[in-house]
């Protein structure tokens, strides 16, 4: 990895630490007032939210950890470092996602036939207040760079809670106004199916990346067809496209090359196309003329 792109990376998650300790701080006071006011209420919306909010409060302390850990400088043995702690934090927080929403359905549903008495006012006070701490750290988040899986999936917790407490707030309002408690458990089934959905990032992309697939918007195909584009390329075999973690990708190739042509020359100029047509900068080219002896040509042009 070239010095300017590790600096790159390493600013990039200092920046989005600094985003979540400040959204950390939020949760941890919003955790406590609902925790509180959903057991004074009785009311499974809040206490749903609380489950949210204390999966958030998690999620930021996997991903501060895992920044830290993408942090450190590789070793002889690991000689990617810990890069991919980042990809790692996001699928554990996406699955505790959708942990999270599964455990509020089957509560729900036990409630919606005979719908406990609940507090409205408080529902709606705290609903409102959740809803403004929420926004908050949603909003402090998402000024981060989106690029960042890490990231994203702390964004994703939060901005989950802001739905959830769009829902409180609702839920309070309808139980004031009618007196209708089965609202209370609708809402938290709405809440969790809106969980799910905006989970399947954090499951998709970090499973792409773990089995090293092709970049997202990256076709390997293209790629390939780039390269062979230059006038001293004769093929392209075994070509690899894959992440290392997010906004890092990487490649490897074979390279074919007419006899006489200079390879060094041939090399920069390919590593300049991968660089400015397709932002790869991290490349491994094993450059070979036509005609040497021993030539292993292998079919492919899939994600590593």
């Amino acid at each position: 990895m070239t010095h300017d792109h590790a600096h790159g990376l390493d600013a990039r998650r200092q920046a989005n630490r600094s985003r979540m300790l400040i959204a950390l701080a939020i949760n941890l006071a919003m955790l406590v007032a609902t925790v509180i006011g959903g057991v004074l209420a009785g009311s499974l919306a809040l206490l749903a939210e609380a489950g949210h909010l204390l999966s958030d409060v998690g999620a930021i302390a996997i991903g501060l950890v895992a920044a830290r850990l993408a942090s450190k400088a590789p070793t002889p043995s690991r000689t990617f470092g810990l890069q991919r702690s980042e990809i790692i934090a996001a699928l554990v927080n996406g699955l505790t996602l959708v942990a999270v929403a599964a455990a509020v359905v089957v509560e729900a549903i036990t409630r919606i036939s005979d719908p406990p008495h609940v507090a409205g006012a408080g529902v709606l006070v705290l609903g409102v207040v959740g809803l403004a701490g929420n926004v908050a750290a949603t909003w402090v988040l998402a000024g981060g760079q989106r690029s960042d899986i890490n990231l994203e999936g702390v964004l994703r917790h939060s901005a989950a809670d802001a739905a959830s407490s769009v829902g409180v707030v609702v839920a309070g309002v309808v139980i004031l106004t009618t007196g209708w408690n089965a609202i209370d458990p609708i809402v938290s089934i709405l809440i969790a199916v809106m969980i799910v959905a905006g989970s399947w990032r954090l499951l998709k992309e970090p499973f792409d990346v773990l089995m090293e697939a092709a970049p997202a918007g990256m076709d390997a195909r293209e790629i390939g067809q780039a390269m062979c584009t230059d006038t001293d390329v004769v093929e392209i075999h075994d070509l690899h496209v894959w992440t290392v973690t997010s906004g890092f990708p990487a490649l490897s190739a074979h390279v074919v090359v007419r006899r006489g042509a200079d390879r060094d020359l041939v090399r920069a100029r390919l590593e300049r196309t991968l660089e400015q047509r397709f932002e790869i900068t991290h490349t491994t080219l094993q450059m070979v003329e036509a005609a040497d002896p021993g030539l292993i040509q292998v079919e492919g042009t899939e994600g590593r």
